[in-house]
């Protein structure tokens, strides 16, 4: 019913080849990819991804301090711009259906300007940087942060308004656990709402762990996805609980995001697929 994927953001500092090989042994179908181009190897990806049978999902951009759509400074506007056509262009490169887009940068909480005027040169420079990715035969997802990483938007509705906004045919939204938990009242209800536009998705128990170690339901999140006929990827994204997780990572911790949460999320989220499979064929 579904694919799986596993953002390689947590595998910090891990040769390629093994995160693939782990991703291929433990079922996934493909990885998502890090959106630095400037420090992937395309020929490595294809090569790796052909040998152990995956496909690459999705890009995740990062949106870091520099690379802000929505910033009242036209040059910071461009250079983000810029980099969201250079991710496009690496998606193109490795085969990567869709890309993900902020529309400000990770951690600004609050305006620098308008509102209103933020509002609209976020919305032009996913335009133009969907225009390019439409061109490579590249999507891009509009991602909703939670209110402690973004003030833009915080819930679906508000990427969806902004999609609208886009008016792209090569734009949707994506969900994350994670940032759900956190500001959807109903994290079901709001994917019946928005499921039409839902093109991505990111899954993380309420603590960023995998599945099953935090509070979040996720039968009712997959049932939603399931009913709103959901075809797009269900890529893990955990981090490590910390303010800097990289940190940790860079420290040595975490290990646990390697090879036993690599395990434990897929076969927790299957576990309730095949039940509401099994649901499906008694009705």
């Amino acid at each position: 019913m579904f694919k799986y994927s596993y953002n390689s953001l947590v595998y910090h500092g891990e040769d390629l080849r093994a995160s693939a090989e782990r991703l291929a042994r433990f079922g996934y179908d493909a990885i998502e990819l890090v959106g630095e181009p400037d420090q992937c190897d395309f020929g490595q990806v294809r090569a790796l991804t052909a040998d152990y049978g995956l496909e690459v999902s999705s890009i995740c951009s990062i949106y870091s301090a520099e690379r802000d759509l929505g910033h009242p400074d036209a040059a910071m506007r461009a250079r983000a711009v810029a980099y969201m056509k250079s991710v496009a262009e690496m998606a193109a490169e490795v085969g990567a259906p869709t890309i993900i887009a902020a529309p400000v940068a990770n951690m600004r909480i609050r305006e620098l300007g308008s509102r209103e005027d933020e509002w609209k040169w976020a919305v032009e420079g996913i335009r133009a940087g969907a225009e390019h990715a439409a061109s490579l035969g590249v999507n891009v997802c509009i991602e909703a942060w939670n209110r402690f990483e973004s003030y833009m938007l915080n819930r679906l509705d508000q990427a969806e308004a902004m999609r609208r906004d886009v008016g792209l045919p090569n734009v949707g939204i994506m969900g994350d656990t994670f940032h759900m938990n956190i500001d959807e009242a109903d994290m079901s209800q709001a994917i019946r709402q928005n499921g039409a536009a839902l093109i991505h998705f990111h899954l993380a128990d309420s603590n960023r762990a995998a599945p099953g170690e935090g509070h979040t339901d996720f039968e009712p999140i997959l049932r939603a996805l399931h009913d709103v006929g959901y075809k797009g990827y269900l890529t893990f994204e955990l981090l490590p609980a910390a303010a800097d997780p990289f940190g940790v990572m860079r420290r040595g911790g975490g290990q646990v995001f390697f090879e036993a949460y690599t395990e434990q999320a897929i076969d927790r989220i299957k576990r309730i697929e095949r039940k509401l499979e099994a649901e499906a064929w008694t009705e």
